[in-house]
């Protein structure tokens, strides 16, 4: 059944996505892409003229797929305290457990460091997903189901060390064991709840 118009593009990113993430952006031809796709070089370049248009509708759909995945996780919960506890699940999943989805945001981040478009769209979603976090921390606190000095100074460190451990689960293969998540979640849990306020020392 031949691709409707209006669905290229999205099954055009949504190949590009799968193939940067299991073989990097260097090692990825637009043919390669077009053939995942099912569909022609000629139709590719009807959307998306170079390597680079195809990187960046790939880190689209990743954030929307993100996106998606996080809200429908939370949709039928109303504790703050589960709320916040699913989406670091999720979170952890998706950057550390889950190879393709660490591998390519990865690829983005050294991708990111040459290339200011690429840069601007990363902290884009950096900043979302941040703003996101600090408002579930917020809503556990105002609730009483966790006390946190700073909201936002406790989510940049949260998140300054799930980076930190993505990138050490490059080089450590047994932190991506699905076994390995709940110990993640925790420890990211206790992160939040140390964490000083922005410019000052932790209330005693």
């Amino acid at each position: 059944m031949p691709v409707l118009a209006p669905q290229m593009p999205a099954r055009l990113a949504r190949a590009a996505f799968e193939m940067f993430s299991r073989h990097g952006f260097r090692n990825v031809t637009l043919d390669a892409v077009a053939a995942r796709a099912g569909v022609t070089k000629g139709s590719l370049y009807s959307h998306y003229r170079s390597k680079k248009d195809l990187i960046a509708a790939a880190c689209a759909y990743y954030y929307r797929r993100w996106q998606r995945w996080v809200h429908a996780e939370i949709a039928s919960l109303r504790d703050p305290m589960e709320r916040l506890r699913r989406v670091l699940g999720l979170s952890v999943h998706t950057c550390v457990i889950d190879r393709d989805s660490r591998v390519f945001t990865t690829e983005i981040f050294a991708l990111s460091l040459q290339d200011p478009s690429v840069r601007a769209s990363w902290a884009q979603f950096y900043d979302t997903v941040r703003e996101f976090y600090v408002a579930l921390v917020a809503s556990a606190c105002a609730a009483g189901r966790l006390k946190v000095e700073d909201p936002r100074a406790a989510v940049d460190l949260m998140l300054a060390t799930m980076e930190g451990i993505k990138q050490r689960a490059s080089f450590e293969p047994e932190i991506c064991d699905p076994s390995e998540q709940r110990a993640i979640v925790e420890g990211l849990l206790r992160i939040l709840r140390a964490a000083p306020r922005a410019g000052g020392e932790k209330k005693t």
